[in-house]
C-alpha cells in the first residue's frame, strides 16, 4: 500500500515523480503529493492534495517550481482522513518526509516530545518528521539513526533536509524501498516498477540501513556508518509489459498474458518429463523430511493455495492446512521442525504473509515462498523461493499472478509424489504433461470471451449473486466470487453447494442469478441435483461446464451456459479460473467502473 518516488538527476524532477506515481497508482491510494528541493535559494517546496495522480497533475500545472531533486508519495489512508493536510509529503522544521508503513507508537511520541500543538495532521508520518527534527543538528546520519531507534511499527521513510540541498536519504523496517543508479540519474521507490522505464538494475535497500542519494550516485551505510556494497538484481521481465499494449484496462491485458505466463513458469523446470527445481536451488530434501504442509497467505494467494491443498491431500496423502496470514500466528498454531511452510504473495510485501513466515520459521519449520517479484521481503526471509514468472501485474485484481502460482503448485506436488513414490513415473509424465496443455487450453477459453461477455450483461444490476460447486469447483468459486465483488461491487457469495439445504438456499428467489461451476466427475451428479434446486426455486443459473458433460445437461434449462475444454479432473481449475475472471471483468467494464483500482483496495497491503 502507498506508493514511494525519490529523484536526484540532471533532469526535472516534477515530471519524472509524477510520471512514477502514476505506476505506483496500483498500489492503492487516495491522495498523492511531491517535494522539489531547487537549492540553497529556495526552501523546499511541497505541493499535494486529496484525490488522484491526475489532480495533482493539475494543482502543479501553475506552479512556477523547478528542481532536479524531489520525492513523492501517494498516501493510503491509515492515521488520520483523507485530505490535503493529510497527504504526504510531511514537513516539520528542517525536515521533509514521506513515509509507507505504520509507527505504532505515535502517541506516545508525541507526548514525549510535546508535539501536538505543533502539527498540522493527523498522522502518524508528521509525528515521525519531528522526531527527526527534534534529533537533527546538521548530522543527518545522527539523527536517523537516533529517530530509528524510537520508532515502533514498520516504515520506509525517505527524508530531505532542507540545509542539504540535492540530497535525499532513505532508511526501512520491513515496507520495502527499491534503488538504482543510471543514466538519467538516481531513484528510489517502494517498487521496482516505477524505475523500469529507466533501467532493469536495481537492488533493495537493505533493513536499517541508511541510503544516501546526491548527484554524485548513492551510498548505504549500515547503523554503526560502515559503508555497505547494494546487491544488485535484475528486473527478468521486458519494460514493456508494464504497459496496456492497446487494452483499455490493465486486467484485460493480464487475462489475455496468462498463456505466455504459464508457459515460462513451467518451462525450465521439467526434465525429461518430470519437475525439477535445480535452477531455482531447491533442494529435495525440503519435500521429503517434511511431515506436513502449512499454507500461509491472503486472498487470492489463498484461493491457490486450497487449490494445492486438495493436491497434496490427494496425490501425496498429506496432512496440510491453510491458513489465513493474517490470523496464524495469533491462533497457536502447531509448527515443528517437520513441517514445511509454504508462504504464498505475488508481490512477496504482504505483510500479513510476512509476518506469519517469520513467525513459523521461529518455531523451527522450513520455508519455501512462491512469489512473483524477485528480491521481496518474503524471498528474503524464506529458506528457498519459486518464482512465478507473470511479469508485472498492475490491476487490482489478481489473475495471471494466481494462475501461475497454480501452475507452481503443479509442478511442486508432482515433484513431491515422485520423490516420496506416491504417483509412478508414467502418472507422472501424464500429469505433467497435462500442465503443460494449460496455455494451450486457456488459449480456447479466451477466444470465445465474447460469449462470456454475454452473460455479464445479465448481472449487471445485480444487488447479489451466488456461486456454487463443490470439490475443487468450490474452491474455484470462492475466487471467482472475490473477482467478481472486488471490482464490479456486487454482494457475491461462494458457497459449496452440498451447504445449500442448510441454511443458504433461503436466500434463493425469483431471477437470483446463480453461477455453477461443474467439471468434476466423481461430484458431477451431486452438482446437477444442487443446481436444480436452486433452479426450482427461480434462480437464473449461469453454468460453467466441462465440454463432455454438455450433451448430457443441453441448453434450454440455463440462463447460459458455457462450455470449459475438456483437462484431467485436477486441472479443470486453469480453464474455469479464466472464464470467471473475464466473467467479473465484463460486468466491471460494462458498468463503467475502474476495473483496474477498485476502491478502497490496493495492490500490495504493506500494513496489518
Amino acid at each position: 500500500m502507498c506508493g514511494i518516488i525519490g529523484y536526484i538527476g540532471p533532469k526535472e524532477a516534477k515530471d519524472i515523480l509524477l510520471d512514477a506515481l502514476e505506476l505506483l497508482e496500483y498500489r492503492g491510494y487516495d491522495s498523492a503529493g511531491i517535494a522539489l528541493n531547487s537549492g540553497f535559494e529556495n526552501p523546499i517546496e511541497v505541493l499535494k492534495c486529496a484525490g488522484r495522480v491526475s489532480d495533482l497533475r493539475k494543482r502543479c500545472e501553475g506552479d512556477k517550481g523547478k528542481g532536479n531533486c524531489g520525492i513523492g508519495h501517494t498516501r493510503w489512508a491509515t492515521h488520520g482522513g483523507v485530505c490535503d493536510e493529510n497527504a504526504h509529503p510531511h514537513q516539520f522544521g528542517n525536515v521533509t518526509v514521506v513515509h509507507n508503513g505504520i509507527i505504532e507508537n505515535y502517541k506516545e511520541l508525541m507526548e514525549h516530545y510535546h508535539l501536538a500543538g505543533d502539527l498540522t495532521s493527523q498522522t502518524d508520518t508528521e509525528v515521525a518528521a519531528a522526531v527527526l527534527n527534534h534529533f537533527y543538528q546538521g548530522d543527518p546520519y545522527a539523527a536517523i539513526r537516533k529517530t530509528v531507534l524510537k520508532l515502533k511499527g514498520t516504515f520506509a521513510l525517505v527524508i530531505m533536509f532542507e540545509d542539504r540541498p540535492g540530497t535525499i536519504y532513505a532508511v526501512r523496517n520491513v515496507s520495502p524501498i527499491v534503488a538504482t543508479c543510471c543514466e538519467e540519474g538516481c531513484m528510489l521507490a517502494s517498487d521496482v516498477t516505477a524505475l523500469c522505464r529507466f533501467t532493469n538494475s536495481y537492488f533493495v535497500v537493505p533493513e536499517f540501513h541508511v541510503l544516501e542519494m546526491n548527484e554524485s550516485g548513492l551510498k548505504l551505510y549500515d547503523m554503526s556508518g560502515e559503508e555497505a556494497i547494494p546487491q544488485y538484481m535484475t528486473v527478468d521481465w521486458d519494460v514493456s509489459r508494464a504497459d496496456k499494449g492497446g487494452y483499455p484496462f490493465y486486467m484485460e491485458k493480464e487475462i489475455m498474458e496468462q498463456p505466455d505466463a504459464i508457459r515460462r513458469t513451467i518451462e525450465g523446470r521439467i526434465v525429461n518429463g518430470i519437475p525439477d527445481f535445480s535452477v531455482d536451488g531447491v533442494p529435495d530434501e525440503i519435500f521429503t523430511e517434511c511431515e506436513r504442509v502449512i499454507v500461509v497467505a491472503c486472498g487470492t494467494a489463498m484461493h491457490a493455495g486450497l487449490v494445492g491443498q486438495a493436491l497434496i491431500q490427494s496425490k501425496l496423502r498429506m496432512h496440510v492446512d491453510v491458513e489465513y496470514a493474517s490470523e496464524f500466528m495469533y491462533a497457536d498454531p502447531v509448527v515443528d521442525d517437520k513441517t514445511l511452510v509454504i508462504a504464498i504473495s505475488q508481490s512477496g510485501e504482504t505483510i500479513d504473509t510476512l509476518e506469519a513466515l517469520k513467525y513459523a520459521k521461529k518455531q523451527g519449520a522450513r520455508s519455501l515462498s512462491i512469489i512473483n517479484v524477485r528480491g521481496a521481503s518474503i524471498a528474503r526471509e524464506s529458506d528457498y523461493v519459486l518464482y512465478t514468472l507473470a511479469g508485472p501485474e498492475i490491476a487490482v485484481a489478481s489473475t495471471k499472478a494466481y494462475t501461475t502460482q497454480l501452475a507452481v503448485l503443479y509442478l511442486m506436488v508432482a515433484r513431491m509424489a515422485y520423490l516420496r513414490g506416491t504417483m509412478s513415473i508414467e502418472e507422472i509424465h501424464e500429469f505433467v504433461g497435462e500442465l503443460a496443455r494449460v496455455p494451450k487450453v486457456m488459449e480456447s477459453v479466451l477466444s470465445r470471451r465474447q460469449d462470456i461477455h454475454k452473460f455479464a450483461r445479465a448481472i449487471l444490476n445485480a444487488k447479489d449473486a451466488f456461486m456454487i460447486g463443490r470439490g475443487l469447483d468450490y474452491s474455484i468459486l470462492l475466487e471467482g466470487s472475490l473477482k467478481l465483488k472486488e471490482i464490479s461491487y456486487i454482494h457475491t457469495e461462494a458457497y459449496a453447494s452440498g451447504e445449500l439445504k442448510h441454511g443458504t438456499i433461503a436466500l434463493i428467489t425469483e431471477n437470483t442469478p446463480v453461477i455453477a461451476v461443474v467439471t468434476q466427475k466423481k461430484l458431477h451428479d451431486k452438482e446437477m441435483s444442487n443446481i436444480r434446486e436452486v433452479k426450482s426455486r427461480g434462480a437464473s443459473v449461469t453454468l460453467f461446464i466441462k465440454e463432455s458433460y454438455f450433451s448430457q445437461e443441453g441448453e434450454q434449462d440455463w440462463s447460459g451456459i458455457f462450455t470449459l475444454p475438456d483437462m484431467l479432473d485436477e486441472f479443470m481449475v486453469m480453464p474455469a479460473s479464466v472464464a470467471l475472471q473475464l466473467l467479473a471483468y465484463y460486468v466491471s467494464m460494462d458498468k463503467g467502473l475502474d476495473v483496474d483500482k477498485p476502491r478502497n483496495l490496493a495492490k500490495v497491503v504493506t500494513v496489518e
